[in-house]
């Protein structure tokens, strides 16, 4: 009887050290990935340093990529992909027109080598034009934003994640002359 309490004690103890060997292996095997919410940058630009009350402006949002790794386009090729997406929450005084995502890369991956994805990889801009109304508060304002989007490497897919970060723009008078931003000017070239 005592000799089958100690075999069992036995493969219940093989058991447990291969079950901690496979979870330490697993773990430092994810060890080298980022979280989900380090793999986007975001960042938002003005194109203008001054919005005049009653003039039309543009955000530009930069998502700036993790090596390595690629996020879904907003137009995605399957129904069951999650779509980048930008979300604004304009206080009052302001009023959002349609944006404007940047056209993916088609590429195939080892997960997806049967189909392609509609990616962006490195950097993606999103366009946001933005009017700023008549009763928009003075001075300097804060646009509440959130990026939603899933990031990828080539052989593993995060879980999705929406960060929250704020443009800033400098509402003045109207009949002010409007500054074109002279900082990131490359992003609003036509």
């Amino acid at each position: 009887m005592n000799s089958g309490r100690n075999f069992f004690h036995f493969v219940a103890g093989v058991c447990a050290a291969f079950c901690l060997l496979c979870g330490a292996a697993r773990g430092a095997a994810q060890a080298g990935l980022p979280r989900a919410r380090d793999v986007v940058s975001p960042a938002a630009y003005a194109s203008l340093e001054a919005v005049p009350r009653g003039r039309a402006f543009e955000l530009a949002v930069v998502l700036t990529i993790h090596r390595g790794f690629h996020i879904n386009a907003h137009e995605v090729l399957d129904p069951y992909l999650i779509a980048t997406e930008l979300k604004p929450a304009l206080p009052a005084g302001f009023q959002a027109g349609t944006i404007l995502y940047p056209a993916g890369t088609q590429k195939k991956f080892a997960f997806s080598a049967d189909k392609p994805m509609n990616v962006y990889q490195q950097t993606a801009v999103i366009r946001l034009p933005l009017t700023a109304l008549g009763n928009a508060p003075l001075g300097e304002q804060k646009i509440p934003l959130k990026i939603r989007y899933q990031a990828c490497s080539e052989d593993t897919c995060l879980p999705p994640v929406t960060l929250e970060f704020q443009a800033v723009v400098t509402v003045t008078a109207a009949g002010t002359k409007p500054r074109t931003a002279q900082a990131h000017a490359e992003l609003f070239k036509k």
